[in-house]
């Protein structure tokens, strides 16, 4: 079985009898849809809308397991500390500093379901705990192949609205929860169809350019290139002016090099063409 072990990992437990509705009155994700060995994504909001902290998040032994980067552990736990108040809630990192992951077969005994992937067809589940595999290039590529966000696995995703990174479409963001910390702002993106930037596959035909490089169409900076595997990358752009571009014929560049932009299939989410030049 393919697997890799993701180091720079942390693990937060949120338990009590009180956890799940503690948990759904504050992020994204919308906790009843988590079923047994499953890692939903999700994100913790600032109230104007951006991603303050992005996670997995699985049912555990009387909560829920939080997985997310090492450095975002500390302030994570203590932004849940200061929401928690009166909620009968526990909140305690856990030790395990890394996970594995396994694709292409048979799930262990233990694992998760990574539904982002299940959204794109492709089984892949995470197992707390390092390996004996620490190359990530084959997990990398695997993820750029279907335009799945690692989130801060590709940078800093603090500049990011959820709509950005595909979260409305892959389960991580859900519009009929009720309110949670920035809701309004995301809801009225959803609603007023303004979500412009787009996580999306990047390819060309030699290397590409180290990760925040910049996206460029007819000289105008359009995005950025979040994750690079030599020829492939992910970025996330601007998909209306990507989409009158590509119209247009107007080269699409990430410095140098020629790219073709494609969005994963699976969201469900089309280049847009705007500008009537680019339409005729």
């Amino acid at each position: 079985m393919p697997q890799t072990t993701l180091e720079n990992r942390t693990f937060i437990a949120v338990t009590g009898p009180e956890a799940e509705d503690f948990l759904q009155a504050i992020i994204t994700t919308d906790l009843p849809s988590v079923g047994p060995g499953e890692a939903w994504p999700g994100a913790l909001l600032t109230p104007q809308g951006k991603i303050m902290f992005e996670f997995l998040i699985a049912r555990g032994d009387d909560g829920f397991v939080i997985e997310t980067d090492a450095a975002s552990g500390d302030p994570f736990a203590k932004r849940l500390t200061l929401y928690r108040l009166r909620a009968k809630v526990t909140i305690a990192k856990l030790d395990a500093n890394a996970v594995t992951v396994f694709w292409g077969e048979t799930a262990p005994s233990g694992a998760a379901r990574d539904m982002r992937f299940a959204k794109a067809g492709v089984d892949v589940v995470r197992a707390p705990g390092a390996g004996s595999n620490t190359d990530t290039s084959a997990y990398t590529a695997l993820r750029i192949a279907h335009g799945i966000s690692g989130g801060a696995e590709d940078g800093d995703a603090t500049d990011f609205f959820p709509h950005d990174l595909l979260l409305d479409r892959n389960g991580g963001l859900n519009f009929k929860k009720g309110c949670y910390v920035g809701q309004e702002v995301v809801s009225r993106m959803q609603h007023r169809s303004t979500a412009r930037r787009r996580i999306v596959t990047v390819t060309a035909d030699s290397a590409l350019p180290a990760s925040g490089a910049a996206i460029l169409a007819g000289g105008k900076d359009i995005g950025t290139l979040r994750t690079v595997e030599g020829s492939a990358g992910l970025a996330v752009v601007r998909i209306d002016k990507a989409g009158d571009a590509m119209a247009s014929g107007t080269p699409v560049m990430a410095g140098d090099v020629a790219i073709t932009l494609a969005l994963p299939a699976w969201s469900g989410v089309e280049f847009p063409v705007t500008s009537d030049e680019a339409a005729s």
